[in-house]
């Protein structure tokens, strides 16, 4: 462990005082023991080197030595030296991301194979999938910018909605860069830290290049340009492969616009790149999110520092293991009270260690850390972690029994989520408001409420679609059962299987979703010509 001497610092220099108490209580003691010291006002000092018998026994550890070698110890450790600044824990994480995709038609051009858009598409598949753990959003722009997803952890969702985009969900043409920087804004103060906002286009609307500027400023927003397309201009395709014809019958070509993304770049003053067949635009992506992460957050900026005493520990409890000498003074009625507890017959406890040393909170952070989630429910005290656990754990009866102990909006936002995957819409739509009630600022609330909405109208459409048949006969086995089986459909791990089982796929509801929020801004002149 290399040290750093220029660094070196005590962060509770005060404690240093029982330091020097230690250095000075063998000299006082000695000074107390001195004999001829105390008798000198009282005898003739001719005299008394003849009247004192002085023994003559070798020096050895006395109790005033080991006593003033804990006290120089322990103000050591408790003054706290430290060589190393710590960084805040979430500043070891990755940095916040959202990404936001082009869907204009000119994305369909085939001059990255197979499509610009998919080829995008994929980019990100793989960027999600090497962020485990960190929170991504995802936007999508055309000629208007909506939310697809808010920051969120959860990398099968994510895929879930990006494997859905496509050019044809949104209408209304063009490339609303501005738009995009506003949404990202919005979701950055929700989340209350700095974060990167990565655009995935072939090209920019130059008329909005003297507003990005006034919309990225005041804002923690950096932003990050990555071009998508190469020189030659590709042929626009259609869902099915087949190239767009104009009147004429001619393929439509989509430009790559070069010029107006440097000047895009140059305009928010943001580092351009390109899609690359390797990770080095991922490389690239990530270096750019985590310095502008590290240098805008406001904690880094506060200097803080590795407490190293506790390796001073392990001496001290040495020396008080040899504190226990035969001669020396005992609290016996203390060791009579340990030696009572220990012979008290005590429950088996497997964690009996953990025990002595932690909360049952405690534990369970710890396996929570570790993803043990089943053993962090079992230990957590605290409902809000013991319901976070258990969702975790996919033990939804459980969580949703220690979320319901709460008012609060993450805990109305969890209980939402459960009744949603249980199918119960009105109860998901209840939980999902009244957390929006407690934090009108929450995306993910709204985003979660919007869909369990539009799958509640699927829900109930279908169901007075369904024919309500009863059976002509229904026998039944010597064993009084029913030959009719009931089929239920096994609750989804995960949430992509969660998807899979909904009557609305993601691509028709986000049709439905940027239609309808394309026609409100329209009805309240916000949509930018």
């Amino acid at each position: 462990m290399e040290i750093d001497l220029s660094a070196f610092h005590f962060l509770r220099p005060l404690w240093l005082l029982a330091v020097l108490l230690g250095v000075l209580l063998p000299l006082l003691w000695h000074r107390s023991q001195d004999v001829v010291r105390r008798l000198q006002g009282s005898i003739a000092p001719h005299l008394l080197p003849h009247l004192l018998l002085t023994p003559r026994d070798n020096p050895r550890l006395r109790p005033v030595h080991l006593i003033s070698a804990l006290l120089v110890l322990g103000g050591l450790a408790t003054a706290g030296p430290t060589w190393e600044q710590d960084r805040p824990p979430f500043l070891e994480n990755k940095a916040p991301l959202i990404l936001a995709l082009d869907l204009s038609p000119s994305m369909n051009a085939d001059d990255t194979s197979p499509t610009r858009l998919e080829a995008a598409r994929h980019k990100l598949h793989d960027l999600i999938a090497r962020r485990t753990g960190a929170r991504t959003g995802l936007l999508v722009y055309g000629g208007s910018a909506h939310l697809v997803l808010p920051p969120t952890e959860d990398a099968a969702l994510l895929n879930s909605f990006l494997q859905a985009l496509s050019s044809e969900l949104i209408e209304r043409p063009g490339k609303d860069v501005v738009g995009v920087i506003d949404q990202a804004r919005r979701l950055l103060d929700a989340e209350g830290g700095p974060g990167s906002l990565v655009l995935l286009t072939d090209g920019a609307d130059t008329s909005q290049l003297d507003e990005i500027g006034k919309h990225l400023a005041g804002s923690k927003l950096q932003m990050l340009v990555l071009a998508v397309g190469s020189a030659d201009a590709g042929i626009i395709r259609m869902a099915d492969g087949q190239p767009r014809t104009d009147a004429s019958g001619r393929p439509v070509l989509g430009s790559f616009d070069k010029a107006a993304l440097e000047k895009l770049a140059e305009a928010a003053d943001a580092p351009l790149g390109s899609l690359t067949l390797n990770n080095d635009d991922l490389d690239w992506i990530e270096l750019h999110a985590q310095r502008h992460f590290v240098a805008a957050s406001d904690e880094q900026r506060e200097s803080q520092w590795k407490d190293a005493g506790y390796w001073l520990t392990w001496p001290l409890l040495v020396l008080a293991f040899l504190c226990v000498r035969r001669g020396w003074s005992l609290n016996w009625s203390a060791a009579l009270l340990l030696a009572l507890n220990l012979t008290v017959p005590q429950p088996s406890r497997a964690e009996g260690v953990a025990d002595a040393f932690l909360t049952p909170d405690q534990q369970g952070r710890w396996a929570f850390k570790q993803g043990h989630y089943l053993t962090a429910a079992a230990h957590f005290k605290d409902s809000y972690w013991k319901g976070i656990a258990a969702y975790r754990a996919a033990d939804y009866d459980l969580a949703l029994a220690s979320f319901a102990r709460l008012d609060s909006a993450p805990a109305y936002f969890y209980q939402g989520n459960i009744h949603t995957r249980r199918f119960h819409f009105d109860e998901a739509i209840t939980a999902y408001r009244r957390a929006l009630e407690l934090q009108p600022q929450f995306p993910e609330a709204s985003a979660n409420l919007a869909l369990a909405i539009a799958l509640q109208k699927d829900h109930d459409a279908a169901a007075e679609k369904a024919p309500n048949l009863k059976p002509d006969e229904v026998k039944f086995d010597q064993s009084g059962s029913s030959q009719g089986e009931t089929v239920q459909t096994p609750q989804a791990s995960s949430d992509a299987l969660w998807l899979q089982n909904l009557s609305t796929s993601p691509a028709k509801f986000l049709k439905q979703k940027f239609s309808l929020q394309d026609a409100a801004n329209q009805a309240r002149g916000a949509v930018r010509p």
